[in-house]
């Protein structure tokens, strides 16, 4: 009667020690899923850099200047011009959006990868006109 014991005895000894490797192992997968995920959430930086000049039209406007979301520039009233504004790329794509203050009109404009000089102009009829670079 002994011998049914000690089998049913090395089989749950058994079991135990594959439970415990699988246990490892999961253990193991997970923090290398974690160190990875980690790397990659690591902030890029970009050496690229964006240059925003406003030449004409701009004089006595309520302005916002935002790239993605980000306040660049906040003017209840632009007194001088030429005005530049300056920052670094921040993201895999930008793009520029000018507010008129005074009838919240939005103007969007997609920026270049490889960062660059933008100058612009307001027209006649209110429109934000990009010039040729």
């Amino acid at each position: 009667m002994s011998h049914h014991l000690n089998t049913n005895k090395q089989f749950m000894v058994g079991n135990g020690i594959l439970a415990f490797a699988v246990i490892f192992v999961v253990v193991i997968f997970v923090y290398m899923s974690l160190r990875l995920q980690r790397k990659a959430d690591e902030e890029r930086r970009f050496v690229e850099q964006y240059t925003f000049t406003l030449v004409d039209g701009f004089q006595g406007m309520s302005l916002r200047l935002s790239v993605n979301d980000s306040l660049l520039f906040a003017s209840e009233r632009v007194d001088s011009l030429p005005l530049s504004v300056g920052c670094h790329r921040f993201a895999e794509e930008s793009a520029l959006m000018m507010v008129d203050g005074a009838s919240d009109q939005l103007s969007l404009f997609e920026l270049s990868p490889k960062g660059g000089d933008y100058r612009f102009r307001r027209d006649a009829s209110g429109q934000i006109v990009m010039l040729a670079q």
